[in-house]
């Protein structure tokens, strides 16, 4: 009888919510409190937001800091679900390759003020009279921040998949859905969470364009920490500088911990290794949330759903002969007609490109551009070469101590999303009072937000590194620069390259920022096409704006397709895990 009774209690206190519960229901309910006291001046009139204007007084900064963030995360929504689209059928087809990847090299040539310039306009017209509008135009320049470096890690990830399992796939009679979920997506985690954080951080360094939009005529300062930001700036506030630094610093830090950390941490069961690592990942979060009862039961059927879609055995109908083979005059058939459709598009845009600035624009204009790319080229191209000297070994060195990434991450995430903007104070005053060139000065501004591409794709890559090579590589007494040779950046590269590729194009839109500084009414411009695309924009020169944009995109797409591609091209062949 007793028995009985200690059996009833203890079944009784399993149905009963614990401390945990109680904890992890009021972190939750607090999320969405915010979520919903932020959300709700998204939808008021554009007169009434406008006429209440920013303002520098400290109080305001937790709400500003607030709204920011909601954009933050609904581009990161927005660009999540581009990736899964969009990399995922350029992965899988051949023809389909043909256009996304190109088109991808395009958008992510394309600076952010590009974007800005010709969309601010459509959004506003979308939802006249609304701040919905200038919210979704905020929303779209944040996203085309965050998007190409994701889609181009889930693309190499998705590529590089090993052979092996490739085969275990095959024989467990693993539909191209099943595999896509139970094999290709947990494969690509590891990089694809590494490179949110960074997308996120990304989408801070450009939160000033997004947030004070400035094109020609439109001027709207929507209430967050970039136009907050910008207004200091604009009243030589160093003070607000400073507040806003620290109000972006407790956001990343709140975010970290609250989404990031639990993600890594969860992820590390997506290793490919044959060993377990010695140093797991931690996050209080997520051990809160594997602590609670009533919240684990009521995710269950929601786990149970997900499940049930990701083994779904779906299929694509064949395309295939009488014999079963693929038929190849079929095959032929539509990859001329591809062909076709590819080559008149193309044929199509640049005619009409030509057409408008035939229209506006002089041939000496066109000349002069050439010259300022070839400039903005040579800084780059001399700024990706030194940040990869740095940070490859620093990367491989916090990639392979998962205890030291985890201290390190949240001071990463907040230097690569520390606003170059911050430095304007400090880079106009130096070298105008010191009398610095400032076509080599500034070019430090360039590689502040774009370094941290290399920095984290290496470090996911040294993270994701199996740990029974490693220990391979120990019992044979592989040392020194053999290690690095033939161990480790071999299994880094992949990573490397697809951080090398989005910090070679995130150095020409941050060219754009870097190239023409403003403090007060102080202006340093250095020659490049940075500065000309940013001058364009201020005055709403719209020929010049498209000018600026092609030359920079045709660059950034001959550089991809001649040096970066044929990069990727080899680690996907030559170094990938078998």
């Amino acid at each position: 009888m007793t028995l009985d009774r200690y059996a009833l209690l203890s079944r009784s206190q399993v149905r009963l919510p614990n401390l945990w519960d109680v904890a992890a229901f009021v972190l939750v309910l607090g999320v969405f409190v915010l979520m919903s006291y932020g959300s709700r001046g998204m939808t008021t009139p554009l007169s009434a937001a406008q006429a209440t204007g920013v303002s520098l007084d400290y109080q305001y900064l937790p709400y500003y800091g607030l709204r920011t963030t909601l954009r933050m995360f609904a581009a990161i929504c927005v660009s999540l679900v581009f990736t899964f689209t969009y990399a995922t059928l350029a992965a899988k087809s051949r023809r389909a390759e043909m256009a996304l990847i190109p088109i991808l090299d395009v958008l992510q040539s394309v600076p952010i003020l590009g974007f800005l310039s010709f969309t601010v306009t459509f959004f506003l017209r979308l939802f006249p009279g609304s701040t919905l509008g200038a919210e979704c135009a905020a929303i779209f320049v944040i996203f085309t921040s965050q998007a190409w470096n994701m889609a181009f890690s889930f693309y190499q990830s998705l590529r590089g998949v090993p052979r092996d399992l490739e085969e275990v796939a095959a024989n467990f009679g693993l539909t191209p859905w099943q595999k896509f979920w139970q094999l290709e997506t947990p494969f690509a985690m590891p990089g694809l969470i590494w490179n949110m954080m960074m997308s996120m951080s990304g989408g801070w360094f450009f939160v000033v364009a997004s947030e004070a939009i400035a094109v020609g005529d439109v001027n709207i300062r929507l209430p967050g920490i970039g136009s907050y930001l910008a207004l200091a700036i604009d009243e030589r506030r160093i003070d607000c500088v400073a507040a806003a630094v620290v109000a972006v610093a407790l956001i990343i830090l709140a975010y970290d911990q609250l989404l990031f950390r639990p993600i890594v941490a969860f992820a590390e069961k997506f290793r490919v290794e044959l060993t377990a690592s010695q140093t797991p990942a931690e996050s209080w979060v997520r051990d809160l949330f594997l602590r609670t009862r009533w919240l684990r039961r009521s995710m269950r059927p929601l786990t149970r759903l997900l499940s049930w879609v990701a083994l779904l055995p779906m299929r694509l109908p064949p395309s295939r002969g009488p014999a079963g083979e693929p038929d190849p005059h079929r095959r032929a058939l539509f990859d001329f007609v591809w062909y076709v459709i590819l080559i008149t598009a193309f044929c199509v845009s640049l005619g009409l490109t030509l057409d408008f600035l035939h229209r506006s624009i002089d041939a000496a204009e066109v000349r002069h551009v050439a010259l300022l790319t070839f400039y903005t080229f040579l800084r780059v191209s001399a700024l990706i070469a030194l940040t990869t000297l740095i940070w490859v070994p620093i990367g491989v060195w916090i990639g392979l101590r998962p205890r030291v990434a985890e201290k390190v991450q949240p001071l990463a995430q907040f230097l690569a999303a520390f606003p170059a903007n911050v430095l304007f104070p400090v880079a106009v005053i130096g070298i105008l009072h010191f009398h610095l060139n400032p076509n080599i000065w500034l070019s430090v501004l360039i590689v502040f937000g774009t370094q941290w591409y290399i920095a984290f794709n290496v470090i996911a890559g040294a993270n994701a590194f199996p740990n029974d090579l490693r220990e391979a590589a120990q019992n044979f007494r592989v040392k020194g620069w053999d290690w690095w040779k033939s161990v480790i950046l071999p299994a880094i590269f992949p990573y490397y390259v697809t951080g090398a590729i989005t910090a070679s194009g995130g150095s020409w839109n941050a060219s754009i920022v870097a190239e023409y500084v403003k403090w007060g009414d102080d202006r340093v411009t250095a020659e490049g096409i940075g500065s000309y695309i940013a001058q364009a924009t201020d005055v709403g020169d719209y020929p010049k704006i498209v000018l600026g944009v092609a030359a920079m995109s045709i660059v950034v797409i001959l550089v991809n397709r001649l040096f970066w591609r044929r990069l990727s091209v080899f680690a996907e062949t030559r170094l990938r895990l078998l």
